[in-house]
C-alpha cells in the first residue's frame, strides 16, 4: 500500500504540474492583459509595471520563474489587488468549504439512503418516485434550480433570508448544490445494491435466518458503497470549488466568486493560483478515495 501511494503522489505532482503549464500558456495566449483597459494609459506605466510582475519577459521565462516562486509556497500578489494571493485563497475557501462541505455530506447521506429504498422496493412506488425525482434534479442546470429556488423561497415566500455575511442562511444554496450529485448517487447505490443483493452471499445469509436488517446493513450495502467511494471523492472537490454559480447567484463571496472574477480581469497571478490549489484539491480528494476503498474493503489489493 505504501508503494502504491508513493506512486500516486508522484503521479499527483506530475497532474498538477500539467495542469500548471497548459493553464499558464493558454492564459497568456489570450490578447490582452491585467492592465489592458478600456481607458488610455502612459507607456511608461503600463511598461514600469509589466517589468514589475516579469511580464515583459518570454512566455517561458515567465513560466520559470513563476515555478521558482510556487516551490518556495509564493503564490504572489494580485496583479488587480496587490492582495497576497495564498490569504485571498484561504479565506475565500473558508466560505466555499463550508458551504460544499456541507452540500457534499447531504448529498452522499440522503443519495445512499434513497438508492438504497429504491433498491429494496424495486418495482413499486417508492422506486418509481425516487427515479422520477432524480432524473428531474440532474436534467435542470444548478443556476436555473438556484434561481427557482432563490425566487420561490426567499422573495416570494420569504422562508428564507437572503444571503449576507450578517446572515449566512445556507439552506437554499446547499440544496441547490446537494441536488444532482444526490441524484447521481442514488442512481449509483441503487444499480450497485441491486448488483449486491444477487450475489449468493447474500443469498446464503438469508437462508440462514440472519436479520434483514444484518443483510442489508452489514453484508449488501458495505460491498454497494465500493462504487459510491469512486463517484465520491472527486464529487466533493467539484462541489468544493465548483460552486461559482451558485455562489454568484445568492451572492456568495466564496473562491467560486473569485475564480470568475479573476478570469474576467484577466488577473494572471490569482488564476494561476487558484487553478493550482483547486487542482491539488482534486488530486488529494481522488487519492483518498481510493485509499478508502481498503478501508470498506479488505479483499482489495494496490499490487
Amino acid at each position: 500500500m505504501l508503494k502504491y501511494t508513493v506512486k500516486r503522489i508522484l503521479l499527483a505532482i506530475l497532474t498538477v504540474f500539467i495542469i500548471a503549464a497548459v493553464t499558464f500558456f493558454a492564459m497568456n495566449a489570450i490578447p490582452g492583459g491585467p492592465f489592458s483597459t478600456e481607458k488610455a494609459k502612459d507607456p511608461a506605466v503600463e511598461a514600469a509595471l509589466m517589468a514589475r510582475y516579469n511580464l515583459d519577459k518570454p512566455v517561458g521565462e515567465q513560466f520559470v520563474l513563476y515555478l521558482g516562486k510556487l516551490l518556495q509556497g509564493d503564490f504572489g500578489v494580485s496583479l488587480k489587488t496587490g492582495r497576497d494571493i495564498s490569504t485571498t485563497i484561504f479565506s475565500k475557501f473558508a466560505v466555499s468549504a463550508k458551504l460544499g462541505g456541507t452540500a457534499a455530506l447531504c448529498a452522499v447521506l440522503v443519495g445512499v439512503v434513497l438508492g438504497s429504498i429504491a433498491a429494496l422496493c424495486r418495482n413499486r412506488w417508492p422506486d418509481r418516485l425516487i427515479i422520477f425525482l432524480t432524473t428531474l434534479f440532474v436534467s435542470v442546470p444548478s443556476f436555473i434550480l438556484a434561481t427557482v429556488l432563490l425566487l420561490i423561497f426567499c422573495l416570494q415566500l420569504g422562508w428564507f433570508p437572503v444571503w449576507s455575511p450578517k446572515n449566512p442562511s445556507m439552506v437554499l444554496p446547499v440544496i441547490s448544490l446537494m441536488l444532482s450529485p444526490m441524484s447521481y448517487i442514488t442512481r449509483l447505490t441503487k444499480t450497485s445494491m441491486l448488483d449486491v443483493l444477487g450475489q449468493d452471499y447474500v443469498r446464503t445469509a438469508r437462508a440462514k435466518g440472519v436479520r434483514q436488517s444484518l443483510v442489508i446493513f452489514k453484508h449488501a450495502l458495505r460491498n454497494a458503497l465500493i462504487p459510491v467511494i469512486t463517484y465520491v471523492g472527486p464529487m466533493v472537490a467539484s462541489i468544493l470549488t465548483g460552486s461559482m454559480v451558485v455562489e454568484t447567484v445568492f451572492t456568495i463571496g466564496g473562491l467560486g466568486t473569485e475564480f470568475v472574477k479573476s478570469i474576467n480581469n484577466q488577473d494572471y497571478t490569482m488564476i494561476m493560483g487558484t487553478t493550482i490549489f483547486l487542482a491539488v484539491l482534486m488530486v488529494v480528494a481522488t487519492l483518498i478515495s481510493d485509499l478508502v476503498y481498503k478501508l470498506v474493503d479488505p479483499r482489495i489489493t494496490f499490487d
